[in-house]
């Protein structure tokens, strides 16, 4: 009896076993399926917070179905059908997805202010007056106690920024040249306040008298401008701020950023393109007068480009109205188009392909890798070319970004920069007005 009773019971647990095995293998399939499923994979996409532009036109939502209806906690936004919404005036409030009037999402909704640009393309010239003056190598000098660099001595390194001598503020290389020779003369030292980074040190310099030229020197390389060519990438028309080139421009010898006291931007003209290749970048040639045709001025050198005000408005035969901007998020993969020059003044658009971007939450250089597909555009250039960083990119009637390096293996694709970024840097704050919903 106690045999047989042993025996049923092994046999139930064994059932058991099998049955709990049964429903883990169901539930592990069924957690693998669910978020295969359309459904789930429709409600994954739909973000915790959606920020867009108050204008004329409607913002699409991820659809979840015919059952699942889109509405708004705010009168100012307008839920056309479960797919799309209008914002009638900026401000903040929320999107609910409901099933029968059941909430299943809610999404954080700011509405902001319509911001357009009037996007360039233009060539332009570019040069930058160094805060303080940049010190770019070291060289020896000849003097009575053997060669030596009296910079190197004094603990300068390449890319210092010589701020003041003598407590005074320096601008210019001639200001360092008078300086020295006055303290050559009566056998001074120098008192030198450079730049190193973020920090300030304080140094001191002796001329040398150079035997073969019989003048003092210093053994120091120094620069206080740099030039160079780039394209235009948007201006604001109300207030004449403007964007180009997309990326910071960097001593060619240092290979550091340029901190800029002020520059100047002017009209350039392409007169020749070295193609690019596989492993070599291609290059535009440009001839510009700082003196002449002066555009407007640089106030700021930074990793998104360089900003400041132009002195009157610029044309752009191609795109000449204002244009509303796309934040990171709403650029799409796929077509595109950039405007830039390869001949003379003359804007032109062509074709290009975003293969992917990167929605941003927080600044970043990088947003974008795009791809130029245009027939002319490839036989002229190769692709991408020096010169055409600040290119404006504009998709489904936005501009969206610039062009910013190239890809040196392959100079038919290379990174944008998203125009957000760009923006904030120029001044323009475009989450100035969002305001909370009461």
């Amino acid at each position: 009896m106690v045999w047989v009773r042993y025996r049923s019971v092994k046999r139930l647990s064994k059932h058991l076993n099998t049955i709990r095995i049964c429903i883990g293998v169901i539930l592990l399939i069924a957690c693998i399926a669910i978020p295969l499923s359309t459904p789930v994979q429709k409600y994954l996409t739909i973000p915790n917070e959606l920020v867009t532009f108050q204008n004329e036109e409607a913002v699409d939502v991820p659809m979840l179905g015919k059952n699942v209806e889109v509405a708004s906690s705010d009168e100012s936004v307008l839920a056309i059908d479960s797919s799309e919404f209008y914002a009638k005036e900026p401000g903040k409030s929320e999107l609910v997805y409901e099933v029968s009037g059941i909430p299943i999402k809610k999404v954080d909704l700011s509405v902001l202010d319509d911001i357009r640009v009037v996007p360039g393309g233009q060539s332009i010239g570019v040069q930058l007056h160094t805060l303080g003056v940049l010190v770019v190598g070291h060289h020896l000098v000849n003097g009575m106690d053997g060669g030596k660099s009296p910079g190197e001595v004094a603990n300068i390194n390449v890319g210092d920024v010589i701020l003041k001598i003598n407590g005074k503020p320096i601008k210019s290389m001639n200001e360092i040249k008078s300086y020295v020779d006055q303290a050559g003369k009566v056998n001074r030292d120098l008192n030198v306040t450079i730049k190193r980074g973020k920090e300030e040190i304080q140094t001191t310099l002796h001329p040398e008298l150079d035997k073969q030229n019989n003048q003092y020197k210093i053994g120091l390389y120094i620069r206080d401008t740099a030039a160079g060519i780039g394209t235009m990438t948007f201006y604001e028309p109300k207030s004449k701020k403007y964007g180009a080139l997309g990326h910071v421009i960097s001593d060619m010898d240092t290979k550091k950023p340029i901190e800029i006291y002020n520059g100047t931007i002017v009209r350039s003209s392409v007169t020749a393109i070295e193609k690019g290749n596989n492993g070599t970048p291609g290059e535009k040639q440009a001839s510009f007068s700082i003196e002449n045709n002066q555009l407007g001025t640089i106030t700021k050198n930074s990793p998104f480009g360089i900003f400041g005000e132009l002195h009157h408005a610029i044309e752009n035969e191609k795109y000449k109205e204002p244009m509303p901007i796309a934040l990171s998020h709403e650029v799409k993969e796929g077509p595109a188009k950039i405007l830039t020059v390869i001949e003379n003044e003359k804007v032109e658009a062509f074709d290009v392909e975003i293969v992917s971007s990167v929605a941003q939450k927080f600044p970043a250089t990088k947003g974008m890798v795009i791809k130029v597909t245009d027939p002319e555009l490839l036989e002229r250039t190769g692709g991408i070319v020096q010169g055409m960083s600040g290119s404006p990119i504009i998709q489904n009637g936005k501009v969206i970004g610039a062009v910013t390096h190239v890809f040196v293996n392959d100079p038919t694709s290379g990174y944008g920069v998203h125009i957000e970024w760009m923006l904030q840097d120029a001044g323009i704050n475009i989450y100035q007005n969002s305001k909370k919903a009461s």
